[in-house]
């Protein structure tokens, strides 16, 4: 079958997934895709199972401007497979938090250079990629991955300027990471008390 009719099909089961109750309450938090069909995130997990990892697919519902096909795309991409180029093409085209955080969680962690571009993104002035940035730090940091002497410098800097920043959003995860940083052992936890101290915030 080509990828054309595969789409066909599959924005055709998103039909009979569809719920109408999830649609319009995204809609009425200004969540604005050109097609939504507030289909949940269990159904598009069991559709991307059904269809199993496949790059030129995900590449091609990428391009497809509706909230489900975005997302299954990162459930479907290889993340051995994407190259670090075509991540910084969707990343550009994230428009949405919902996205950001299905990528981060289905893909971007995933990623063989994951960590390197957490760092880029949780040090731009792009909200979403602060968004992203942090989510996969987070998770990262859940998995064990330690980060070395610099990493550890940079990302404090960037989560205390994130939690003390305007963004709701971006304050939130950044919280969330430094959580899971203080997780690591001892010697986190007292890195991430005393650098909240020093910016007069107390969260633990």
């Amino acid at each position: 079958m080509d990828i054309n009719q595969q789409i066909k099909e599959i924005k055709q089961s998103f039909r009979l997934m569809m719920d109408g109750m999830v649609a319009t309450s995204m809609r009425n938090k200004g969540l604005d895709y050109k097609l939504n069909w507030g289909a949940t995130l269990p159904r598009l997990k069991a559709k991307a199972e059904e269809i199993g990892q496949d790059y030129d697919l995900a590449i091609a519902l990428w391009k497809e401007n509706v909230r489900e096909c975005k997302i299954l795309a990162t459930m479907l991409m290889p993340a051995d497979k994407i190259l670090p180029e075509v991540v910084d093409i969707w990343m550009e085209q994230i428009d949405s938090q919902e996205i950001a955080e299905q990528a981060s969680f289905n893909l971007f962690q995933y990623l063989p250079f994951a960590a390197e571009k957490a760092y880029t993104w949780m040090a731009s002035d792009k909200e979403l990629y602060q968004l992203c940035g942090f989510h996969v730090l987070s998770r990262l940091f859940m998995n064990g991955q330690q980060p070395n002497e610099r990493g550890i410098n940079e990302f404090i800097d960037q989560a205390l300027a994130a939690i003390q920043g305007q963004s709701l959003m971006v304050k939130k995860a950044a919280m969330n990471t430094m959580m899971r940083f203080a997780e690591l052992g001892l010697v986190y936890e007292r890195l991430a008390k005393s650098a909240l101290k020093r910016a007069n915030l107390d969260f633990f």
